[in-house]
């Protein structure tokens, strides 16, 4: 039957420095992906990152986490598209997102960037804003002068424990958003944070 997506990007920060950061949500998301059902990521230069397979339904998945820093991460995810001939609406992209409390997850297709330099980069190189998202939502420090600071802080535990707990329902539907099953997903997300 094959899948819905043919890659899933997780947006953060390389180096130790960043990865327990806020910003690096996108990254949790896909090691924890990859942890879950049995992919290992591997560096490859071509693509500025780390990629790893994942077979799924007869077809194969890749999972890519950008080296190149937040705000060149289009870079990296252009060069991957572009080999493999790979476009927008086959591609999901795991990012923080300020609008959403920690604990509350969300599907969507499309939009603008919402300020987030990932996402403009990745924007900018693609040409299109058409991909799927998954917003995994960090919180807003209630103040834009805060933003930057806030996004390369490290959570608290309580934080951190909400914000991966969002992580691990969608990497349960993992599955059924590969099928394509999207619109059930949304719904399924939707309902299970208003608990």
């Amino acid at each position: 039957m094959g899948t819905r997506f043919k890659l899933v990007v997780g947006l953060g920060n390389p180096t130790a420095q960043y990865e327990k950061t806020r910003h690096n949500a996108g990254f949790w998301f896909v090691d924890e992906i990859a942890e879950t059902y049995g992919a290992v990521f591997r560096e490859d230069r071509r693509f500025q990152g780390l990629v790893a397979a994942l077979e799924f339904g007869g077809g194969s998945v890749l999972l890519l986490k950008p080296m190149t820093f937040m705000n060149r991460s289009g870079q990296s995810v252009a060069a991957l598209v572009r080999y493999y001939k790979i476009t927008a609406e086959e591609m999901l992209v795991a990012h923080d997102e300020l609008d959403f409390a920690p604990g509350v997850v969300r599907l969507k297709c499309g939009g603008g960037h919402g300020g987030h330099n990932g996402l403009r980069d990745l924007i900018d190189q693609l040409g299109t804003a058409g991909f799927w998202r998954i917003r995994i939502g960090i919180g807003h420090p209630g103040n834009r002068d805060e933003v930057v600071p806030y996004v390369l802080g490290n959570p608290g535990a309580n934080e951190r424990e909400l914000i991966c707990r969002a992580i691990s329902r969608v990497t349960e539907l993992f599955p059924a958003i590969l099928r394509g099953e999207l619109s059930a997903v949304t719904t399924r997300l939707h309902t299970d944070s208003q608990r």
